[in-house]
């Protein structure tokens, strides 16, 4: 039977795409890190394709590894801050939502509630935090830090710090607000609530010096498999962004997730399941792999080393590419995505070369690729749309503004023609377009009867 709902569909923004070589394909702007045209073109064609978001990936530190690669490789060497990047963005456009993610491991809290309620205010309610506890040691070292701090502690952290920004965004009740200039009284003082938080990792007194946010609070985002990550996810998240590695994995992972709201107290309906996904698309299988092989071609082996190995957190420097993969380099758990992590370790223990398993990863990036015609791409979605294993998609790019073009251009009547995704937004703010219920103001909703 039919899903009544339609699918939810994001654009996942590096720079130049998803591709470690994106930045070579001649209809890049090599200038775009730097200047808001290209971005702001990304979002345009997300906007009027009527796709829900643009999804902002960041790690606030630069890259560390081979210098050599590096230097071919620009995507985390120059790129704007994305709270920044997305005030701008939302003030050009109109309807589509804006995700950026932010560390709980090195914000305040109080700094970043102030800064997604404003930018939720600019936008007009289309705003969204990705939650991350930070996952390269690379970044510890810019916030006083030797290396990344614990997982079990960025963890403990990143939970409260969550609590800490949700109270601090019901610092004013919904109609707070009295702006009677006649009485010159501008809001009630009753509906004005100081939090006086004290835990384990903040103290917070509050409140915010700011309304409340037009859609109740910003939409919230996360990723993570981990036992600790999904708990947090089923207690807070909205949208939901896991590997697209195999549809009974991601099934399994969505009833997982799912399956833990009620103890909060949530509906099903209130979490969008998105796995990320890497599209290659032509008008047939011959023209989709060309783009394909015209990327592995440009890779340069330098940097399938260190992208490789960035992830793996392993020296992969001197690793001949035509032997298997050294067992010796690979880490016992990862300290990121441990499904991304699953899935390469799968792919290692067949025996691969070191050179297959790069190909592999570019190709596919992480494992999650396909590359087909407009029938093939549209088959792949509803099938894992109708079976419950995603409730939308977040479609990694390999070049932008290349690939998203063919996808809006040839995917997207597709799933129109079947009735799977829309003809127009369904309201103003990111919230509504999702189809999530707006959140209660704790206060408010304490003086309701009963």
């Amino acid at each position: 039977m039919a899903r009544p709902d339609k699918l939810k569909l994001g654009t996942f923004v590096y720079t130049f795409g998803f591709n470690p070589a994106a930045w070579r394909h001649p209809d890049v702007d090599v200038n775009g890190a730097n200047r808001i045209d290209h971005l702001l073109n990304v979002a345009k064609m997300s906007e009027a394709a009527k796709f829900d978001f643009m999804f902002l990936a960041d790690s606030p530190a630069a890259a560390i590894g081979d210098p050599e690669a590096l230097s071919r490789s620009p995507t985390k060497m120059n790129r704007f801050e994305p709270l920044s990047l997305i005030s701008a963005l939302s003030v050009l456009t109109e309807r589509i939502g804006f995700v950026a993610t932010a560390s709980t491991s090195f914000y305040e809290p109080f700094n970043l509630a102030r800064i997604f309620a404003s930018i939720d205010h600019l936008s007009g309610g289309r705003a969204c935090w990705n939650v991350v506890t930070s996952d390269h040691d690379e970044t510890g070292y810019n916030y006083n830090f030797d290396g990344l701090p614990p997982h079990s502690w960025r963890y403990e952290r990143g939970a409260e710090f969550v609590d800490v920004v949700f109270g601090l965004w019901d610092s004013y009740e919904p109609d707070a607000l009295i702006l009677d200039k006649a009485s010159g009284l501008y809001y009630d003082k009753d509906k004005l609530h100081t939090l006086n938080h004290k835990g384990t990792h903040f103290q917070v007194r509050g409140p915010l010096n700011i309304a409340a946010s037009p859609q109740g609070r910003p939409v919230i985002a996360q990723a993570g498999g981990s036992e600790p990550g999904m708990e947090l996810a089923a207690r807070t998240a909205e949208i939901v962004f896991s590997l697209a590695s195999s549809l009974e994995r991601n099934k399994a992972f969505a009833e997982n997730v799912k399956g833990r709201m009620a103890k909060f107290g949530r509906q099903t309906s209130d979490l969008k399941m998105m796995p990320g996904v890497v599209i290659n698309v032509g008008e047939t299988k011959a023209e989709a792999q060309a783009k394909v092989n015209f990327l592995i071609d440009n890779l340069h082996p330098d940097v399938g080393r260190w992208m490789l190995g960035e992830f793996l957190e392993t020296d992969l420097s001197g690793a001949a590419l035509d032997e298997p993969f050294p067992m010796e380099r690979l880490p016992a758990e990862p300290k990121g995505s441990k499904a991304l992590f699953e899935e390469l370790t799968d792919y290692i223990r067949k025996g691969h070369t070191l050179g297959h398993l790069i190909r592999h990863y570019a190709e596919k990036s992480t494992g999650n690729g396909i590359t087909g015609t407009p029938t093939e791409i549209a088959d792949f979605m509803e099938e894992w749309f109708e079976a419950g294993a995603a409730d939308g998609f977040i479609l990694m790019c390999p070049t932008l503004p290349a690939s998203l073009a063919d996808f809006i251009r040839l995917v997207v009547p597709e799933l129109r023609r079947r009735g799977l995704f829309r003809d127009d937004y369904e309201g103003s703010t990111l919230r509504e377009n999702l189809g999530l219920s707006l959140p209660a103001n704790r206060y408010a909703a304490a003086r309701q009867p009963g």
